[in-house]
């Protein structure tokens, strides 16, 4: 019990991060005179919004010490899937349809914890690097490589439509991130998952079901793909083989400069969320300013590579804390 409670405590602080949205925002603010109207920032909610779907379920992989690369791949698989019974079967009951697409990711998700949990391969960077090329080739094969469009109003309204001026689909984010903050903070689960993260052994000693457990935040993952999945179908019109190349590293920079941590045990939603609003402050302010593609690339990756540096300085200074406060105690 002393461990589930000790492990579900909030590891590094989320404001760092709440200020360099600031920072950033200010800065940019004074070199685009668009950056602060009222159309961008609801652009950029929706830029968020995908990515941030996609980051919830990459923060409870990262939790177990765990990572899934196959994120970008599950999307376009999920939406490709609809864009499927669409256009070959003639289906348009938006139930089908969304159902169609939470199922294929519970599918991929658990396909996902079953090479690590019941294969075994060593680590989940090699099996979700495998299982990505999978689920893209599945999602080439099923489209033909070709994007299908003319997706039913009651299936893509979460990506377009708002609620006055507010996009419907970072509505849903807010509430999806609510319930994540809940669950993970004040349920026995949620605990679990930090525990497995902190320390797999002890975990398992402590009578927690590990392999329980990651099967549980692998196929979330899936469903947080899903549902990402759906909202990009809304937001572009299309279901495209080739969406999504680039959302496992958003997702992971989201995460880590939110204060996740790749050795796991550490993170929280709040701090995803603030880190995918960042990274969607940088690609619209970079895009404001009239930035090239390949300019944009730059700037994300050195993002990411900071974030990194960030987290292995963060995790080697908590390591000499814990012994030098050992030391002391011995001595």
């Amino acid at each position: 019990m002393n461990l589930l409670k000790s492990s579900s405590k909030k590891a590094p602080s989320f404001l760092g991060p709440l200020i360099a949205v600031i920072l950033l925002s200010i800065v940019l603010a004074v070199v685009s005179e668009s950056f602060l109207t009222l159309p961008n920032w609801m652009n950029i909610f929706r830029q968020t919004a995908i990515n941030a779907l996609v980051s919830c379920g990459m923060l409870m992989v990262l939790l177990t010490g765990g990572v899934d690369l196959s994120v970008g791949s599950m999307v376009a698989l999920t939406s490709c899937t609809m864009g499927v019974l669409m256009a070959k079967f003639g289906i348009l009951n938006p139930v089908l349809l969304i159902g169609s697409a939470l199922v294929v990711g519970v599918l991929c998700g658990g396909f996902n914890a079953m090479l690590f949990t019941q294969l075994r391969l060593p680590h989940p960077f090699v099996s979700t690097m495998g299982s990505k090329m999978i689920f893209r080739g599945l999602a080439l094969f099923i489209t033909g490589a070709a994007p299908i469009a003319g997706f039913p109003e009651s299936v893509t309204f979460l990506g377009y439509r708002n609620i006055g001026k507010f996009p419907l689909c970072f509505i849903a984010v807010i509430i999806v991130f609510a319930i994540m903050h809940i669950f993970l903070n004040f349920t026995a689960l949620g605990r679990k998952i930090y525990s497995v993260g902190g320390n797999k052994e002890a975990a398992r000693l402590s009578g927690i079901s590990v392999p329980g457990t990651l099967n549980f935040v692998y196929i979330m993952s899936g469903v947080m793909c899903a549902l990402a999945g759906i909202v990009m179908v809304g937001r572009v019109g299309t279901s495209a083989p080739l969406a999504g190349e680039t959302f496992d590293t958003d997702a992971i920079a989201s995460c880590v400069i939110g204060g996740a941590s790749f050795s796991g045990g550490k993170g929280t939603i709040t701090g995803t969320l603030i880190g995918a609003l960042l990274i969607a402050i940088i690609r619209n302010g970079l895009n404001l300013l009239g930035a090239q593609t390949d300019v944009q690339f730059m700037v994300i990756g050195s993002v990411i590579i900071i974030a990194v540096l960030i987290d292995v300085v963060r995790t080697s200074s908590q390591i000499k804390s814990k012994r030098l406060s050992k030391a002391k105690v011995d001595a």
